[in-house]
């Protein structure tokens, strides 16, 4: 019988974990940061983190593969909360700003340290972030069909989109003069323009 009780230690030292390489990766990238860096952020032993994890990549893949898992889940939710291509459209881009400027130091390393991955991970990765894009293809398309929109290449009109919202990670700050909401608004807003709501 298992003591469910370390069973929530070890869950909670993961989380740490999770956390630590989360502020070690964002400090000094993937590549700059040891799993010293990790076990220190994480106020433990270098050993301990071989305990919960393989390797420094299994913890940025677990990073990226929780992001992009919760993005997915988000875009989908946004799409399903109404029939109408418009609305669903700009829920789902409001609500992907909002997500990478709140979350801007994981988002950046979710989106960014991808090359970092071995090739098993990035598959797995690359594979979820097609059907990001292809939520968001499908609905652009969806308001092509139904007169709403007015693009020619749906399909780049959702990269464009994912791009847009994927660079706020990048260069938001939290001291800036605009909150992830007013963001999320304005893109939201530009959205619409950029696959000519009509």
């Amino acid at each position: 019988m298992t003591d469910t009780s370390d069973l929530t230690r070890a869950d909670a030292t993961r989380a740490r974990l999770f956390d630590a390489a989360i502020a070690a990766f964002a400090e000094k990238g993937f590549h700059g940061t040891t799993t010293r860096d990790v076990a220190a952020a994480a106020g433990m032993s270098p050993a301990a983190l071989y305990v919960h994890h393989r390797s420094k990549e299994e913890l940025l893949y677990l990073i990226s593969r929780s992001g992009h898992e919760h993005t997915l889940a988000m875009v989908q939710d946004a799409i399903a909360s109404s029939h109408d291509p418009a609305t669903a459209l700009r829920t789902v881009i409001h609500d992907f700003v909002v997500h990478h400027a709140r979350d801007h130091t994981s988002a950046r390393i979710v989106n960014y340290e991808l090359a970092a991955l071995t090739p098993e991970h990035f598959t797995e990765i690359r594979d979820l972030r097609r059907r990001i894009e292809g939520a968001i293809r499908e609905l652009v398309e969806r308001g092509v069909a139904a007169g709403v929109f007015d693009t020619p290449d749906p399909r780049m009109a959702g990269v464009a989109l994912l791009s847009l919202g994927i660079d706020i990670a990048r260069w938001y700050r939290e001291e800036g003069r605009w909150s992830p909401e007013d963001i999320g608004d304005h893109y939201a807003d530009m959205a619409l323009r950029m696959v000519g709501a009509r």
